[in-house]
């Protein structure tokens, strides 16, 4: 037999900090080594009801964009190189197709359409 006493399983001795597992002496009703560990146990629980933040996926916006060919002036919806004359063409903005006419048109030309006199 050895002549060592037993560990003590008394709280008040010797106690592990749930946070940062480091021991400590207890004094009083303290259950954190450190006011910094008792403040991250408060934020792990205030934010354990909380839904996570979930973003929307970013969508790619070559799809929705139109191109104007410098030389020829063709415009396509997200096409950014004209086979005619073969190069790339700037672009516009983002846009679809007219309702009427079928053509690429970007939104900020229908805006100033709309906002001028």
């Amino acid at each position: 037999m050895s002549d060592t006493p037993p560990p003590s399983c008394h709280d008040s001795v010797t106690m592990t900090c749930p946070v940062c597992q480091a021991s400590f002496t207890r004094i009083g009703r303290r259950r954190f080594c450190s006011d910094a560990c008792r403040a991250a146990a408060y934020r792990r629980r205030r934010d354990a009801g909380r839904a996570p933040i979930v973003l929307a996926k970013s969508r790619p916006r070559r799809p929705v964009t139109v191109y104007e060919c410098d030389l020829c002036e063709q415009r396509s919806l997200g096409e950014q190189y004209c086979e005619q004359c073969r190069t790339f063409m700037r672009r516009i903005g983002l846009g679809g197709y007219c309702p009427s006419c079928g053509d690429p048109v970007a939104v900020n030309e229908i805006l100033e359409d709309e906002v001028s006199p």
